[in-house]
């Protein structure tokens, strides 16, 4: 990404200290001391001792770690991550496509996606698919969990859950800038203050991305333009109060410009210029605006019942204006047509290219307005008792009610293109290409109970997810919404989702975990249409050998009973959202994690070493053919597409009290865009890559730091996917340079 200068959220703790700390977790503190009880308003696991030590497996991203590495991409932040599978898109993580544990990655869509504990996709129920993300690069903490214990959070329980935790109230009086400015004219400015007093704190962020982007299109920006403000105050009472309570104010807002498209590029003309864009792609651009308002309360009756309660608000507004279809004389095609088969469509490819002088609306770009609204409550409680025989007890009750709507209001505009320039020919009507709100109304609970005798820990758990899907739909002739053909639907959806995870220590050194859990995804508003369902197991071990070495080793499986695919015009399809039924697939894997510390703990120089590895088999068990082409015809024996079967990473660092010097060595295995109808040679393939990225940071002093980054060593140019329609190029070699300064 270019804008890779990274953020300090607080005061810089390296990654051998941190490596460290895992160390002596692992060997001192182990999971028989898990009696703490860490509930938090806005977490979900804290920090990396908790994650260390659930009874399924999770994953804690620290600040430290986002700051040292650089990681304001969440597409590079998520690669140190084990059994997470994605995508890149835009090469700078604006709208990422995330996969947990051979999840459908397209558009993050089938995993539960929160900021600070509270559901923050556009519509979670109704229209999941993530075309807003939040801003990796003002956040303090990513936490994902995976496995049995997440159950606690939905809708989505099949793959996990990634919590996004925002800038935190700081004790005492702390203020940050950072600044910085690389290739591609790309910029990147910081600040932030906040403090606590007796019963008030407060913390002010702001943070700006810009970058001309480093697509070539004559004359024209491919870049974008960010603005992120982020605002909390909180009350908390004093020390004395017999029953201490809190209440946190979060206001949170975004808005973007972003010159993306869908239109990518042929085979020939990737080989030839893989950042070239066509000349029909000008006028394609994102307009976005995301508000937030959060009300939090958190109630201590005592030292083992707890209380905390959200209110939110989230409101998404978007309008990309991009091209859709070419039109030669009564012939319209879609742009995954033409690219995909260019030798098939030479006089659609000229237009897209701009080198004929067009007919009359040949090219149609569609202006894809929507505007996203969810709003809910949510409540959980936990409370925690020591019983007989030393037995410790822990149990925890959530519900939440939440309604989400998606608001669709499109138009179609026609285009002509002459020497390079494309002029509007028409206006379309507004509404005439879609004209409906999707709507979820949902209550969801939830009962987790933790119980831990000498070295066996049990949490079993049950959710419970009552959904109302509905849809109504205008027609394209009714602008005003005046109900004369309006069409109406309605499914009524009702889910219980069982789970049991276990932990057993068999030293301080070595411990096992795993579980069983029931997958799920809500479907759509069609009436009768059933939701995602598998079955879910996870087996893992966690090991310390010697204060050098930890690290985990898990497998899982996870058996689909009904696999839902989603009609993503970001995957090639038409754009409807409608899911569509894919039959049995059986996804098999293996997660490894191994940190290595080879220095001496009180040696000037560290040099400590992190490795990751996902091998994931994801294979349909039955066979179908997709009526848009979303995966083409499926044969059983397929694989899933757009799932990597191996992937890895390798994080090296060389720290000094002065210094430090960040290594990241990324390998992508290879994936299909289709299945292959029973031969693998047929599926359209994303081929492997590696990539090396390099930070690193000077301390002038123990608050100013010099920092620097090379995104893309090598400058490896290599095809990032085949979606939406075309090649299209993964971030190519950037240097980038600034200063970072702290109260």
């Amino acid at each position: 990404m270019k804008l890779l200068i990274s953020l300090s959220f607080c005061t810089v703790l390296s990654l051998s200290k941190i490596q460290a700390q895992q160390n002596t977790l692992a060997v001192n503190d182990s999971i028989q001391n898990l009696d703490e009880v860490i509930i938090k308003a806005n977490t979900i696991l804290g920090n990396k001792y908790v994650a260390q030590n659930r009874t399924g497996a999770s994953y804690f991203l620290s600040s430290e770690e986002l700051t040292d590495f650089g990681f304001i991409d969440i597409n590079r932040a998520l690669k140190s991550v084990p059994g997470v599978n994605l995508y890149e898109e835009d090469g700078f993580g604006l709208r990422p496509n995330i996969s947990l544990r051979g999840t459908s990655p397209q558009r993050s869509s089938k995993i539960t996606l929160m900021e600070d504990g509270v559901l923050i996709a556009p519509a979670p129920y109704s229209s999941p698919a993530a075309y807003y993300f939040p801003s990796v690069a003002r956040m303090q903490a990513i936490e994902i969990l995976k496995g049995s214990s997440q159950v606690q959070y939905g809708p989505f329980t099949t793959g996990g859950v990634i919590n996004l935790v925002s800038t935190a109230i700081p004790e005492e009086l702390t203020g940050r800038f950072q600044s910085s400015y690389g290739s591609f004219n790309s910029s990147q400015l910081y600040s932030s203050i906040g403090q606590s007093g007796k019963n008030l704190g407060y913390v002010i962020e702001y943070l700006q991305l810009n970058s001309d982007g480093f697509k070539e299109l004559e004359e024209e920006n491919t870049g974008f333009d960010i603005n992120d403000l982020m605002g909390k105050i909180k009350w908390q009472s004093s020390s004395e109060a017999t029953i201490k309570q809190s209440v946190e104010l979060k206001y949170h807002y975004y808005d973007e410009v972003s010159n993306e498209t869908y239109l990518g590029l042929t085979e020939n003309d990737f080989n030839i210029n893989a950042y070239s864009r066509y000349a029909a792609s000008q006028e394609d651009v994102m307009k976005a605006t995301q508000k937030q308002l959060m009300l939090t309360h958190t109630l201590n009756f005592t030292n083992n019942l707890k209380m905390v309660s959200n209110a939110y608000q989230n409101t998404f507004k978007r309008n990309w204006y991009k091209l859709d279809a070419v039109q030669v004389g009564t012939s319209r095609s879609k742009l995954a047509q033409i690219v995909n088969a260019p030798e098939q469509y030479p006089d659609q490819m000229r237009v897209l290219r701009g080198e004929d002088v067009s007919q009359t609306d040949a090219l149609f770009v569609k202006a894809n307005n929507r505007v996203y609204t969810a709003k809910g409550i949510q409540t959980k409680l936990d409370y925690h008792w020591y019983g007989n025989n030393g037995t410790f007890h822990d149990l925890e009750v959530g519900v939440r009610y939440h309604y989400d709507e998606e608001d669709r209001f499109q138009w179609e505009d026609g285009y002509a293109i002459q020497n390079g320039s494309m002029q509007m020919t028409s206006e379309g009507v507004k509404g005439a290409k879609g004209n409906r709100i999707a709507s979820a109304t949902a209550l969801a609970a939830y009962v987790l109970y933790k119980y831990k005798y000498k070295n066996w820990t049990l949490t079993p758990g049950v959710r419970l997810e009552s959904i109302v899907l509905a849809r109504e739909d205008f027609g394209s002739a009714d602008a005003n919404r005046t109900g004369n053909n309006l069409s109406e639907r309605e499914n009524d959806v009702l889910a219980i989702i069982p789970g049991m995870g276990f932990n057993y220590t068999f030293s301080n050194r070595m411990s096992i975990f795993g579980g069983i859990h029931k997958g799920f995804s809500p479907p759509g508003s069609a009436p009768g249409e059933k939701a995602e369902e598998s079955l879910n197991f996870e087996l893992g071990s966690r090991f310390a050998y010697g204060e050098k070495i930890n690290g985990e080793l898990i497998g899982f499986f996870n058996n689909y009973s009904n696999l839902l695919g989603s009609d993503l015009a970001a995957s090639g399809g038409t754009g409807s959202l409608d899911p569509f039924n894919a039959g049995a697939v059986d996804v098999r894997g293996a997660e490894v994690l191994i940190n290595y510390n080879p220095s001496l703990p009180n040696h000037a120089l560290q040099f400590p070493i992190s490795f990751t590895y996902t091998y994931t088999d994801a294979i349909f068990q039955s066979s179908f053919g997709s009526n848009e082409d979303i995966w083409g015809v499926v044969a059983k024996g397929d694989r899933v597409p757009y799932i990597s079967k191996h992937q890895w990473t390798l994080n090296t660092r060389m720290e000094h009290k002065k210094y430090e010097i960040n290594t990241s060595i990324r390998y992508n295995g290879a994936f299909g865009t289709q299945a292959g109808n029973g031969n693998p040679e047929a599926t359209a393939s994303v081929e492997d890559y590696l990539i090396v990225d390099l930070s690193s940071q000077w301390h002038l002093t123990p608050k100013i730091s010099v920092t620097g980054q090379i995104v893309n060593l090598f400058n490896t140019v290599y095809v990032a996917s085949r979606v939406p329609a075309g090649l299209r190029p993964g971030h190519p070699f950037g240097v980038y340079a600034g200063m970072r300064f702290m109260l």
